[in-house]
């Protein structure tokens, strides 16, 4: 693994990229040589400085999403701008820019059309040294971070940032109940935060808890330990929280006893790969609003970008891997014990 100094100066040139084989496995990820696409029309061709690992590219990787053979994954990516097409107008060669994580969502509410392809599953993704992708799919990168820390923005920065300050509406004095240590969970926790709210995290860690509280987080409810946490959160947060970002899945009971009268949940990833179960008292005698959502729209990434700048928001980096180490970053993503992204440096 790599330090964030050591990924910035292994940089290289070439045309390498991985791409899903027929019979999907982390193992059977296959390294193939491309020559990079000359951009026309609106497109970039951009040089990839870094990526980091989501949920959903390992759903991928295992054949557990089904994609066409030769697919290239990975949703997300930061990179250099090389050259433009000829009517390309948002950026020019030198710029850093990041991808967006939908090929097709600019603005507005989401619809099928909008969100119906995803880099790295429907479309191409970033697990190459060169991409060739309209400007339409980047927006520029947060001035002051790393490509390895900007990489880990467009699929979990931007989806916690949508669960918390866009659905979740919250406010100073609001309070927010994250699940675990994960990188939507962390990005919750720090946005959150940013936004002037009180923050309570489960684990089941105590070294994880430190580190959680060393972010800002106010209370950690050991879960593991206490297996009716959501009566402690509601305790701890005098009556319940007013928004849970929830990525665990599975049986929801506790985080619905979690909630204050007319609290909401955001349920934005199924961890524990378990359907989806509550209590239907609960929810009714609660007046609890649930919505599940799935990352953002290119202008929400351009508004989290802007917020990332102000707030300084730094995003945490459990490891960093070499390209050439992909298949070892998984299965570290894999194994879940990492505290925050899993980044790839490319050289």
């Amino acid at each position: 693994m790599l330090t964030i100094n050591e990924a910035e100066q292994n940089r290289g040139e070439s045309v390498r990229r991985f791409e899903i084989g027929t019979n999907p496995s982390i193992a059977s990820l296959v390294s193939v040589e491309r020559e990079p696409a000359a951009p026309v029309g609106d497109e970039l061709l951009v040089r990839v400085e870094a990526s980091s690992l989501n949920f959903h590219d390992y759903l991928v990787a295992t054949g557990a999403i089904k994609v066409a053979p030769g697919r290239v994954p990975l949703s997300d990516g930061v990179g250099i701008v090389e050259a433009c097409g000829p009517d390309a107008v948002g950026f020019t060669s030198g710029d850093r820019v990041i991808g967006t994580f939908f090929a097709g969502w600019s603005d507005g509410p989401p619809t099928a059309a909008r969100v119906g392809n995803m880099l790295g599953d429907h479309v191409d993704g970033f697990a190459s040294h060169y991409v060739t992708m309209s400007e339409r799919l980047f927006t520029r990168s947060p001035k002051g971070l790393a490509p390895v820390e900007a990489a880990a923005l467009p699929c979990a920065g931007l989806t916690a940032w949508r669960a918390t300050v866009v659905e979740g509406a919250i406010k100073p004095g609001s309070t927010v109940l994250v699940q675990g240590t994960g990188g939507v969970s962390v990005f919750a926790a720090q946005f959150a935060r940013m936004a002037g709210a009180r923050v309570i995290a489960t684990s089941s860690s105590a070294e994880k808890a430190e580190r959680l509280k060393a972010l800002g987080v106010d209370e950690v409810i050991n879960y593991s330990e206490d297996p009716k946490w959501g009566r402690t959160a509601r305790e701890l947060s005098d009556g319940g929280v007013d928004h849970l970002v929830e990525v665990a899945g599975g049986d929801l009971s506790q985080s619905l006893q979690a909630l204050r009268v007319g609290g909401s949940l955001c349920l934005v990833g199924a961890l524990t790969r378990q359907p989806i179960t509550f209590p239907a008292a609960h929810m009714i005698y609660g007046n609890l609003h649930v919505s599940g959502i799935t990352v953002g729209s290119r202008q929400q990434q351009v508004d989290m970008v802007k917020a990332v700048e102000a707030g300084g928001l730094r995003p945490v980096i459990d490891s960093i891997h070499s390209f050439d180490d992909l298949r070892g970053a998984f299965e570290v993503l894999e194994a879940q014990k990492h505290f925050g992204k899993i980044a790839i440096a490319y050289g």
